[in-house]
């Protein structure tokens, strides 16, 4: 990325200096870089202010009750993963992360969720149906509010940046329900095509079988 900004301003001085628009080159890089910094400064506001919701919500247990909500969808999005699996609390934070708008919030809980996906992953080589399903859903990206997006517009000047929320709504819908549905098609059609040897699943489910113990998950026994 930076050899292609470090192209990209290259070629604008020199195409500046060959069309005799020079200063009109370095005028922009200058106003651009003025701009970029009030709109990193609005940003700062609206981002604490999410944040500190976010912060407020998991403090006063309101993300417990989101999850509680939640969970007939989770259950099924998620089937392989234990009810009483602390996946499912991030997973649920997540998604309320992503639908504020909260992009730089929902990476770090993200990779929280995918890390506790991971220790109920039996085989650890390759990504469960469960960590894909969450990785469809984070891309598609669900907002009901974009807030950083209005912070951009309203650090820009944008004369009505809530007009933006009910395209924004209706997109990430279909974006996120085309990539459930997706994920849904490929798990089955992937379990079609590459069936898991027996045997191998076996040893897979015995080397994880004293960890879920642990944890008093359900065992390979008891499937």
């Amino acid at each position: 990325m930076n050899y292609i900004f470090y192209f990209l301003i290259v070629i604008s001085i020199i195409f500046g200096a060959i069309n005799g628009r020079l200063t009109d080159v370095v005028n922009s890089i200058l106003t651009g870089a003025e701009l970029s910094v009030k709109v990193a400064f609005s940003l700062i506001g609206i981002m604490a202010f999410w944040l500190g919701m976010m912060k407020i919500a998991e403090e006063c247990g309101l993300i417990k009750i989101i999850a509680k909500i939640i969970k007939p969808v989770t259950k099924r999005l998620f089937d392989e993963i234990p009810e009483e699996s602390p996946a499912l609390g991030d997973i649920a934070m997540n998604f309320a992360a992503n639908a504020f708008g909260l992009t730089n919030a929902a990476t770090p809980i993200g990779l929280k969720a995918m890390d506790e996906l991971q220790k109920e992953n039996i085989d650890k080589t390759s990504a469960s149906n469960a960590m894909c399903m969450l990785l469809a859903m984070n891309t598609a990206g669900f907002q009901l509010i974009p807030a950083t997006v209005l912070a951009v517009l309203i650090g820009i000047g944008y004369k009505n940046p809530t007009e933006i929320i009910a395209p924004t709504l209706l997109v990430t819908t279909i974006a996120f329900v085309s990539a459930i549905i997706l994920a849904k098609i490929f798990q089955r059609f992937w379990a079609i095509q590459n069936p898991r040897p027996l045997r191998e699943r076996e040893q897979l489910c015995e080397q994880s079988e004293l960890q879920m113990r642990v944890r008093g998950g359900e065992t390979c026994s008891n499937k």
